[in-house]
């Protein structure tokens, strides 16, 4: 069996998203922690702490059930168990770059002024 690594684990992250967002939880920054103990031959289990965009999103337990079918599927994984938590509480700036670009939070360069005359004036 091939151990179990945290870039296995990251990458099923990226396979999750938040239902009323398109960028999965692992950009989005809502992935706080992931620990396991991989010195064990046997299947782990797998905890990890994440958080929520707001307080009152209702799609929380939908987000931990996805997350804890995927990396249960992953190989070397015994259970898998999510916790969700608001300390510290999530700010925009916790997305990656990634996402940042996605959801427009980096500015458009202004277009360059056309030093012509347009045709139609």
């Amino acid at each position: 069996m091939a151990e179990l690594t945290k870039a296995d684990i990251i990458a099923v992250l990226k396979q999750c998203y938040d239902p009323e967002i398109p960028v999965d939880l692992w950009n989005l920054g809502l992935i706080y922690n992931i620990a396991y103990d991989n010195q064990s031959a046997e299947p782990v289990d797998v905890d990890i702490t994440m958080s929520l965009t707001t307080p009152g999103c209702g799609m929380a337990d939908q987000m931990a059930q996805d997350i804890k079918q995927k990396v249960e599927a992953l190989n070397g994984v015994n259970l898998t168990n999510v916790k969700v938590t608001f300390d510290p509480a999530w700010k925009p700036e916790m997305m990656t770059d990634e996402a940042k670009e996605k959801l427009g939070f980096y500015p458009t360069p202004a277009p360059l002024e056309n030093t012509e005359s347009p045709e139609w004036e």
